[in-house]
């Protein structure tokens, strides 16, 4: 029997001991539970994380800020979070390290109701934008509005919980909205020709978005655990690529209040985002140094880095499984 690992995540108290038995590990998701949570669910429901000696708690989360700092202080061992949103955390001193992207795509994107006048960015000045405090579109907002040309002081910006966001659009409680190209599909069906909407690859953006990340200490400490803990995830992604039907399932007997058919339409989306030159033929997850090289670039030009650091130490892709690849599907518009 091999060295068991024990990953006990309140402020960051780890310590091997003994054998056999998984030892507690947690994942902090980004928000509430959806279909991009899915491969999680399916991995801990087949039992996959357990035998890999890991014993998985998820927790939802509130957004890429707070789960980039969680994992950085320690609190939970693992976490998904916005790529560059964990940039910004690491210049803040977050001990944070990308070792799987989820979206080789960022599916940021913003939402208005063409009726309110808006008809793009350039209309943004004045208007109230809604979205959670710890959301990934408002950390990144500097970088958004230096692409469009607009002031980014020239907006406000109203807090408001993720499921929130079309009732208070629909009420013109807010102007605009900040909401990933996974749920497109559900403002289409809502607002149908009043919807106005433009993604952050309209205007020469495309960061990479939402990523596992991981605590540093438990990277350098237990790097056998992280090894398991991605090539069951990736193992789980590629499940789903291949047969999304159980992996809906497994998500929604884990979580209340989600809609099979827009769980499945949400996933044909994130297919498409997980899709690049990479992906489909380094590995499912594959993090290019080019592109983090100049999502580097990114944010410390247009939003600042309290600490600058060398961007090769944030990110690995030694823990990825080559054999395992996206299977090449087209990227949806």
């Amino acid at each position: 029997m091999g060295t068991k690992i024990r990953a006990a995540l309140a402020a960051t108290c780890l310590a091997l001991a003994g054998e056999a038995q998984a030892e507690n590990a947690s994942l902090i998701l980004n928000w509430t539970p959806t279909a991009d949570h899915a491969p999680y669910y399916y991995a801990k429901a087949q039992g996959w994380y357990g035998k890999a000696g890991i014993d998985l708690t998820i927790e939802t989360g509130r957004g890429s800020g707070l789960s980039s700092q969680k994992v950085g202080a320690g609190g939970s061992a693992f976490g998904i979070a916005d790529l560059a949103t964990a940039l910004v955390a690491r210049g803040k001193g977050a001990d944070v390290v990308a070792v799987m992207s989820v979206y080789a795509n960022t599916a940021q994107g913003f939402y208005w109701l063409k009726s309110s006048g808006i008809t793009g960015p350039k209309d943004f000045p004045g208007r109230k934008i809604g979205n959670p405090p710890g959301d990934a579109a408002r950390v990144m907002w500097p970088a958004f509005t230096r692409a469009v040309g607009i002031d980014p002081a020239s907006v406000n910006f109203v807090n408001i919980s993720p499921p929130a966001k079309m009732p208070s659009l629909k009420s013109r409680a807010v102007d605009v909205i900040t909401d990933f190209f996974n749920e497109h599909d559900l403002k289409m069906k809502e607002f149908g020709d009043d919807l106005g909407y433009v993604g952050w690859r309209d205007v020469g953006l495309n960061p990479y978005g939402n990523s596992i990340i991981v605590n540093g200490a438990v990277l350098a400490k237990y790097p056998e655990l992280v090894k398991s803990f991605v090539q069951v995830s990736q193992r789980a992604f590629a499940a789903c690529v291949a047969d999304v039907k159980p992996c809906i399932a497994a998500l929604m007997g884990a979580s209340s209040g989600l809609d099979e058919p827009t769980q499945l339409n949400q996933w044909e989306r994130i297919k498409s985002m997980m899709t690049d030159e990479f992906t489909t033929t380094r590995a499912l997850g594959w993090i290019d140094p080019g592109r983090m090289a100049k999502d580097y670039e990114l944010v410390s030009t247009y939003i600042g880095l309290d600490r600058p650091f060398e961007v090769s130490g944030a990110f690995t892709t030694r823990f990825l499984d080559p054999s395992i690849k996206m299977d090449g599907t087209k990227v949806m518009k």
